[in-house]
């Protein structure tokens, strides 16, 4: 049985907290907390995910109004023990070259693409986490047959849960959180799209 190295045990009995992400230099990339627990990327990023993020993050922060920042791969303290990092986040806060995360209510949009290993998690735990956070609008975005699909959901605020607000092929078209209009299609490059 292999040992695992001392930084991987959680310093106290609790668990983790959402501040210690930022005294843990050894944990890996992209590295959330949820529970307490931490959770790490198990399998290589694929070319179409990376390729999804980078373009959706371009294409929402051409129509972003003033005052919004669009990011990507930036973590969202939940509360004490709950720091997740969506794909990309819209954002009302002002610049900070130093921000390593945010906070709920600085939060417009959280967007997930799902990738094999994280599926339960964009579907289900982050679905709930998010809601419950009070982040007004999630999108998880899928592959189907190498294009893009986007699950747009809102905030009930009464329930403090998610409602289906759409799901967008081809061409995702949304008033909120600010007027989008997105070419989901030219998110992949023609040469996959050729391909199907």
């Amino acid at each position: 049985m292999r040992e695992l190295p001392d930084w991987m045990y959680a310093p106290r009995i609790e668990g983790w907290f959402a501040d210690d992400l930022d005294r843990l230099p050894q944990a890996p990339p992209h590295t959330e907390l949820l529970h307490g627990a931490l959770v790490f990327r198990l399998t290589p990023q694929r070319s179409w995910h990376s390729r999804v993020v980078s373009w959706l993050t371009g294409a929402l922060e051409g129509p972003a109004p003033e005052g919004v920042r669009v990011e990507s791969r930036m973590t969202v303290t939940l509360d004490e023990r709950n720091r997740l990092e969506p794909d990309v986040l819209v954002s009302r806060s002002p610049f900070d070259p130093d921000r390593t995360g945010y906070v709920p209510g600085e939060v417009l949009l959280a967007v997930e693409v799902v990738s094999p290993e994280s599926e339960c998690r964009d579907r289900g735990v982050k679905l709930l986490k998010y809601a419950e956070a009070g982040i007004p609008h999630y999108w998880i975005v899928e592959d189907e047959g190498g294009l893009p699909v986007v699950h747009a959901f809102e905030l009930e605020p009464a329930t403090s849960t998610y409602s289906p607000a759409g799901i967008f092929r081809g061409k995702l078209v949304r008033s909120v959180p600010f007027p989008i209009e997105i070419d989901l299609d030219g998110l992949v490059p023609d040469s996959r799209r050729a391909a199907d």
